[in-house]
């Protein structure tokens, strides 16, 4: 599903590195599966369902398709502030479950950020 998304796109790119975050759960729950996968690396690596790892954007694609089709609601949790090396990045969220997410971003030749490393259910 493409279209617009509180006035983004499944196109528009993040600008820092926690502007994925954001995107995520907007795109999540817009149903969009393109803009999930657009969120990547085409070689990044999702653990997700817990215990599983999805390598690359056909991996990733088939994990969020099964995900979108449960239709889960998301709601924003407490987004960290995001770790920063150069063009390496590490964002973490707690949820309002009280689980964490982790991820390593990685800035683009154009400047935009796409997760490189998706760790999204971190009990504590």
């Amino acid at each position: 599903m493409l279209g617009k998304l509180s006035g983004m796109t499944s196109k528009t790119v993040a600008t820092e590195p926690n502007d994925l975050g954001r995107y995520f759960i907007e795109r999540a729950n817009a149903g969009d599966v393109d803009g999930l996968v657009a969120l990547y690396e085409p070689d990044a690596v999702l653990a997700f369902p817990p215990g599983n790892l999805a390598t690359g954007h056909a991996e990733i694609r088939k994990v969020y398709e099964e995900f979108v089709a449960a239709a889960p609601v998301l709601a924003p949790g407490r987004q960290h502030p995001a770790l920063v090396s150069g063009d390496l990045a590490i964002t973490a969220s707690t949820l309002t479950t009280g689980e964490m997410t982790v991820e390593i971003a990685r800035r683009q030749p154009d400047g935009s950020w796409l997760w490189a490393v998706d760790q999204p259910v971190l009990v504590p």
